[in-house]
């Protein structure tokens, strides 16, 4: 059974390790997420530290947890810091799940909740980005997710040398 929980900071501290792991685990399997290999702990950890600690302090991001079996199976954002004109808005960022527990309802379920906290903010409208051609995107049109676009070389390939083009997709509430 998978358990979503919202995590404050405090909880994100305390748990650095196993979201710097999580996030590893990723990135090392191939994982489009802003980072290429070779790529550590430590700047898995300093990313959680410096990019997302001070968004959930503040309350502009809404950080997700994903458990099975008592362990940290996934996670995902909800990035709610937009211009005044977009007070309608949110993106999703950073969908995580680690490698054991893929094709287990981890990701719908993250997913399921941050789409009911983001319309509990009064949030109708979420844009996010994802490597085209990953597995995320058929999850995400899966789930109501339409594509606005694409854009070529948008990003490097983390394990080639290479760059990707990434799929804008929106979905309204």
């Amino acid at each position: 059974m998978t358990v979503i929980s919202i995590l404050t900071a405090d909880d994100l501290e305390r748990r650095l390790d196993a979201f710097a792991a999580l996030m590893l685990a990723c990135v090392e399997d191939g994982a489009s997420v802003g980072f290429v290999l070779p790529f550590t702990l430590a700047e898995s950890a300093a990313f959680w530290t410096n990019r997302v600690l001070p968004g959930v302090r503040s309350g502009k991001v809404l950080l997700l947890a994903a458990e099975r079996a008592g362990k940290l199976a996934g996670t995902v954002q909800l990035d709610c810091d937009t211009m005044p004109n977009q007070p309608h808005r949110a993106e999703v960022r950073k969908l995580l799940v680690h490698p054991d527990f893929r094709r287990q309802g981890v990701a719908r379920a993250l997913m399921a909740e941050l789409e009911r906290q983001a319309a509990l903010r009064h949030r109708r409208l979420l844009t996010l980005d994802t490597r085209t051609g990953d597995s995320a995107e058929p999850l995400y049109g899966s789930i109501g997710y339409r594509v606005a676009g694409i854009i070529p070389d948008f990003c490097r390939d983390t394990i080639q040398d290479r760059l990707d083009p990434t799929t804008i997709m929106y979905k309204a509430l």
